[in-house]
């Protein structure tokens, strides 16, 4: 079925359905519109929103930068803003696809439409035009004849008429024939009208009318074909790009797997972990029996009590000579105001006069090392109210010792680095200056002169100060650390307590405080070399060991452990060729003797 058979005499209705079909096509175009801008805001504002928390990947120095928990919070602000734009992928295909392509679509069905109902019309009009010839022929058929009926009458009446002349009976019938040639003249012309009227209608319905409904049928037929397409469309554009947003979101999900909340702990240790021992119980101080220095007044590498580890948790920077609060005078030590000593006791001890402490780091002055002069900002910082903001210093000595060597290995690496380029540098310059002087048409090797000069400086000048770190490193891991917090201390002169037969403490003065440090580094190292392993460990992973006193392993390798991991996250291992050297802790499997 169709509409030209179906629909011969619905012209208005299939005008008025048509007309609502392309109006539909416009409201599904306005209708995508709308989602295509909603998608490019929400596209906008994930931008915006994964801008605003987006921060750029914090450097090695950056604390945060090596939290899991921060890491991952990053990846999910990456994998969102991929998320956005997958949303405005989906705004650009619905506009492209569906609203630029149906709206094209759709102006060409509207001049189609256009063109069959002006032909619809034009065959109305002619049809109408053929109407109006019959009626006009047949309305002069109607009146001639009955004019012919009339003077046909009034000659038969004047034939009739006695007094009547034969010149005006002739006359009579002369007309009236005349009349009945003219009517019958127009009865022809009806005819033939008629039969044109008849022959055009039947085009008309039969022929015209029904090819053009035809035509608005297929047209709409097609119309309703493209705007299902589009219904499709708006579906499979956003299903194309799921597996990406899928993706996205498989992102987020593995960035919070990928949290380990241990390894941030341990992270927290490792980047805040000063090295000291914790404080030892305050001993009895009798006053009466004169001023007897304890290993509590002495430990210098210690903190003395709560107050110390209040101060420090109340700084940003967690190093015992931090600075301080305020102290009441109820908190200061006892011997910041010796009371006056018992006639009984006889007088006070001429070593330290009337303020025993600034005797002892007087001494201390004269008998150790200038980096001990820290120790003054210990007395200024718990005995003066004014607060004093560390100096860094460039031996990283303002802070704890495992933060301290921690700095102290970045920088020599660094150090390496930058000594390799300007050696690759020189051997480059080198062979540059071999090619010249063989084939002297490629160039001057004067040129190279001041490049190869400023080369050999920057290496002197790295080299020197690698050889500065090493020692800084090789103080950090010995003495260094033994200052502050090796089980045995130094007093307030810069000499070992010593225990005599009775108890009491006995000073016996260094001659040369530093060539004593550097014997017991030496001691030191001598020890870790015949250090017994205190275990075994198999490597999960392979380690390139490229930094400056790492190891390198390869994975399944089994090594003796020499040193425990002390909460820096590496541990101290050793090959059987006796090759030593930190591996990452995280990195084996460790089985430790028992």
């Amino acid at each position: 079925m169709d509409w030209g058979t179906e629909l011969w005499d619905q012209y208005d209705i299939i005008e008025k359905h048509t007309q609502s079909g392309l109006e539909l096509v416009e409201k599904y175009v306005k209708f995508v519109k709308e989602r295509t801008e909603i998608e490019q805001n929400y596209a906008k504002q994930l931008r915006n929103l994964s801008k605003k928390y987006n921060l750029k990947r914090s450097g090695k120095d950056e604390p945060d930068s090596r939290f899991s928990s921060y890491q991952s919070f990053l990846d999910v602000v990456n994998e969102m803003n991929d998320y956005a734009g997958q949303r405005e992928l989906i705004a650009e295909n619905l506009m492209m696809n569906i609203c630029i392509d149906l709206t094209k679509y759709l102006q060409e069905l509207k001049q189609e439409r256009k063109m069959y109902l002006i032909e619809a019309k034009r065959a109305q009009q002619s049809l109408e035009s053929t109407y109006k010839q019959l009626d006009s022929s047949k309305k002069r058929f109607e009146r001639e004849w009955r004019e012919a009926e009339r003077t046909a009458q009034y000659a038969e009446k004047t034939d009739q008429d006695l007094n009547a002349t034969k010149a005006d009976v002739e006359k009579a019938k002369q007309q009236a024939h005349m009349r009945s040639h003219v009517a019958e003249e127009c009865k022809n012309d009806y005819a033939a009208q008629l039969q044109k009227y008849n022959k055009e209608q039947s085009q008309f319905y039969f022929n015209e009318m029904p090819l053009i409904f035809n035509k608005l049928q297929d047209l709409d037929e097609r119309r309703v074909r493209k705007l299902a397409q589009g219904y499709i469309l708006f579906s499979d554009t956003e299903r194309h790009v799921m597996p990406i947003i899928g993706k996205c979101l498989e992102g987020i999900t593995k960035a919070g797997t990928n949290v380990n909340d241990r390894n941030d702990t341990m992270v927290v240790i490792e980047q805040n972990k000063s090295g000291f021992e914790r404080p030892g119980d305050v001993e009895f101080e009798d006053y009466s029996q004169g001023i007897n220095r304890t290993s509590s007044e002495s430990s210098l590498g210690t903190p003395k009590g709560p107050m110390d580890i209040l101060g420090r948790n109340r700084s940003k920077n967690f190093w015992l000579f931090s600075k301080k609060s305020k102290l009441s005078p109820s908190t200061l030590p006892p011997f910041s105001s010796p009371p006056a000593p018992s006639p009984a006791n006889g007088p006070p001890s001429p070593k330290f006069g009337r303020d025993p402490l600034s005797y002892c780091l007087k001494e201390i002055n004269k008998t150790v090392k200038p980096r001990i002069s820290s120790f003054r900002t210990l007395r200024r910082s718990r005995f003066t109210p004014e607060k004093i903001t560390p100096t860094v210093t460039e031996d990283f000595t303002h802070l704890p010792p495992e933060q301290r060597r921690k700095r102290l290995q970045q920088k020599l690496e660094e150090i390496c680095r930058e000594l390799q380029k300007e050696v690759d540098q020189s051997e480059a310059l080198g062979k540059m200056k071999d090619v010249y002087e063989k084939n002297p048409q490629m160039g001057d090797p004067a040129s190279l002169a001041s490049q190869i000069s400023q080369t050999s400086q920057n290496m002197e000048r790295l080299t020197g100060e690698r050889v500065k770190y090493e020692a800084w490193l090789a103080e950090a891991l010995g003495r260094g650390e033994t200052l502050h917090y090796k089980s045995h201390t130094f007093n307030n002169n810069g000499a070992h307590d010593v225990l005599g037969p009775d108890g009491a403490h006995s000073d016996e003065s260094i001659p040369d405080p530093s060539q004593a440090i550097y014997a017991e580094f030496d001691d030191d190292f001598e020890d870790e070399e015949l250090t017994a392993p205190i275990g075994n460990c198999t490597a999960m992973y392979s380690f390139p060991g490229a930094s400056e006193g790492t190891i390198s392993m390869q994975e399944g390798e089994v090594l003796a452990v020499v040193e425990e991991d002390k909460g820096d996250g590496w541990t101290r291992v050793r090959r059987n060729d006796g090759d030593e050297g930190y591996i990452p802790t995280s990195y084996v499997s460790i089985d430790l003797k028992k």
